[in-house]
């Protein structure tokens, strides 16, 4: 690297604005603590006989939660614990929460699985173990299949059950002759899957009677039972059984192997840990992994319509009429704070949240390997996938090993997507699908080999890098609401045609930047032509076909990428390529990009409600959350743009030269 080099960590000034924001919350939330009506403790050695004093705790902490009263606390001590918690109540307003958290410094683990011991050995590196039904209670993992709206099981049975060796998750196989096997033998699934994630996998199957359920599992070189064997058996680890448990906290847990159903839209949406259509929820600081089918999920109750809408028409249209039949509305339902993290290794979602989402805000969490494995498939994974993502802020995240980073299907209005770094995600880094707008896209890293597919119309591109493809297709076949300002009220339906778009103060790279194991280098760009676009390309070109125009300005084209055709103002071209690189050593993560004098000759302005206008079909500005005006007057890092000139890209005034970004 160059002596000129800079060498900048990735939100560094976001930290401190960040950390400010933090302090005065834990201010708060100390205060809240302080004035709790009851403080309860929870530690391994405890009895749930006790008063559950620190010096006299419980044992469960589902007994705390069956106690906690609004206000109350309720801290956990370290250790694992093997329970459901169902919280039977919540707090009665933001300034008297019910708040969970592990005790400061400790680890505690939560856990939907058991550990199995007594394995039998069948032959060679085969083991089996037989357990009564009663085992499981009213609930069996390995006779609840996986099924649901819009899943494709991939010509095979999948069930919500999971064998853990030493925390990593083996393969449900198709059939017992497949564990069976002669050593070294894989099924043609396994072999043509091609998937790294799957390479050396090793497999389990069960098989439940009236009676028992039996597991066989594949432990290649290991006893089992001198190991930690762990199975799922619950459905879920934090998730109250009623809608409307308001005002919860949930802070610093590991939370791990749960039985997660399929969470389509149109049915009940049980994540590992989820809210379960309620208000005001703040998870923070947790570690979420191994989750079936959703970690998160922030989504809708369930009714007798579950899962019968994949194959109708209006099968979501009708899902939206009964939620505003059932209180979604501004008032009751939403506003969760979902911030700080690590979530990873859940096959359908990280994130999950079908109308439940609205008026949230979804900040600096890590998120990755996310449908990963493909055992099966379907229209709903994502790093997070939100419905009607109304009023939603989903700022500051880290995204990467995904199948897709970011999905935003129908109803995002008055959404505000900024300062997310996504990265080598297979699909794409985001999808906007049949939504109407007014939606912002601002100082986001999209680094991936697809950055955008855009299905939609009326979202506002300022201030990102685009190192990769921008598809943009219509969608005739459908018609999908949009709302008066601020509101869950449906306004109107109508089709997609495509654009009404604006695209200001963006990068966008040609394909000749080497992206890491997302890039598509190989890929040429597209030159304009009588194309529909749909197939993607570099730059803003692919909206020449879309039957609305796009607002454009200010854009800097690198390497190959094209202009949009109307575009005559306000942009420049450069052929060189910016060495736009990702580059991973162990968790770090280092951005390399070159810029030279070009970075100051494009034609900015501030990016403002002004400048955006209306998007066509709601006819509504771009505005914030609580409708106060846009402006975009801040970088990827929070620093201060300039007002009169400011830099194309994410990154204010970074200079010339090569420039290494650290997170």
């Amino acid at each position: 690297m160059r002596e000129d080099s800079v060498m900048l960590p990735f939100y560094t000034s976001q930290h401190a604005q960040v950390r400010i924001t933090l302090i005065a919350c834990i201010t708060a939330l100390a205060f809240a603590e302080a004035s709790s009506a009851n403080e309860y403790f929870v530690a391994p050695g405890g009895q749930d006989s006790n008063p559950g004093t620190k010096r006299a705790p419980l044992r469960t902490i589902q007994h705390a939660s069956d106690l906690a009263q609004p206000g109350d606390l309720i801290t956990v001590r370290e250790g694992v614990y093997r329970e459901r918690i169902n919280p039977p109540r919540g707090g009665s307003s933001d300034r008297k929460r019910i708040l969970y958290r592990a005790a400061p410094g400790e680890r505690v683990e939560l856990k939907g699985s058991e550990v199995i011991k007594n394995w039998k050995k069948v032959q060679e590196d085969v083991w089996k173990v037989t357990l009564p039904n009663s085992f499981f209670g009213s609930f069996n993992p390995y006779s609840d299949r996986i099924h649901g709206d819009w899943f494709d099981p991939k010509g095979r049975e999948h069930h919500t059950g999971a064998v853990y060796l030493n925390g990593e998750w083996l393969v449900e196989a198709a059939k017992l002759t497949e564990v069976l096997a002669p050593d070294g033998t894989s099924p043609a699934w396994l072999k043509a899957s091609q998937n790294r994630y799957l390479m050396g996998a090793q497999l389990w199957f069960a098989q439940a009677d009236w009676t028992n359920t039996t597991i066989w599992a594949q432990f290649k070189g290991v006893n089992p039972n001198e190991q930690l064997v762990e199975i799922n058996v619950r459905r879920t680890v934090f998730y109250p059984d009623h809608p409307g448990r308001n005002y919860i906290t949930v802070r610093n847990f590991a939370m791990s192997q749960a039985a997660t159903p399929w969470a389509p839209p149109t049915a009940e949406q049980i994540g590992l840990i989820g809210t379960h259509w309620s208000k005001g929820w703040i998870i923070e600081s947790n570690v979420i992994s191994h989750s079936i089918c959703s970690g998160i999920a922030l989504g809708k109750y369930g009714d007798q319509w579950d899962n019968t809408s994949a194959n109708t028409a209006e099968g979501y249209v009708k899902t939206i009429e009964r939620a505003l039949q059932n209180g979604w509305n501004r008032k009751t339902i939403g506003h969760h704070i979902v911030r700080n993290n690590i979530i990873s290794h859940c096959e359908q979602t990280a994130i999950v949240g079908s109308l439940g989402a609205a008026f949230s805000t979804v900040s600096g969490n890590t998120i990755h390997d996310i449908h990963v494995r493909r055992l099966f498939s379907g229209a709903e994974m994502a790093g997070i996938k939100f419905h009607a993502a109304i009023d939603t802020v989903i700022r500051n995240n880290h995204i990467y090993r995904t199948c897709r980073g970011l999905w935003l299907d129908w109803m995002a209005q008055g959404t505000r997507v900024s300062g997310n770094l996504f990265h080598d995600n297979a699909d794409q880094d985001v999808f906007v699908e049949v939504d109407h707008g007014p939606f912002v896209m601002d100082n986001n890293l999209f680094l991936s080999a697809v950055n955008l597919l855009d299905m939609s119309e009326g979202g506002a591109y300022a201030h990102n890098l685009f190192g990769g493809r921008i598809i943009t297709r219509p969608e005739p076949s459908r018609q999908t609401p949009y709302h008066p300002a601020h509101t869950t009220t449906v306004a109107g339906l109508v089709q997609i045609k495509g654009g009404d778009d604006r695209f200001y103060n963006n990068l966008l790279i040609g394909p000749a930047g080497s992206l890491g194991s997302g890039a598509a280098s190989s890929t040429s760009p597209k030159s304009p032509t009588k194309d529909s676009g749909s197939g993607g390309g570099y730059g803003l070109w692919v909206y020449d076909f879309r039957e609305l125009p796009l607002q454009t300005g200010g854009n800097l084209y690198y390497n190959g990428a094209q202009p949009y055709g109307k575009e005559r103002e306000s942009k420049v071209r450069c052929a060189s390529d910016p060495g736009l690189r990702v580059v991973q050593d162990a968790d770090q993560f280092t951005l390399n990009l070159t810029l030279g004098p070009e970075i100051k000759q494009a034609d900015t302005r501030l990016v403002t409600t002004a400048l955006l206008g209306k998007a066509k079909i709601p006819q509504l500005g771009y505005e914030n959350a609580d409708g106060a005006p846009l402006r975009i007057d801040t970088d990827y890092f929070g620093k201060r743009r300039n007002k009169s000139h400011p830099t194309p890209g994410p990154f204010e005034k970074l200079g010339q030269g090569e420039l290494a970004l650290k997170p």
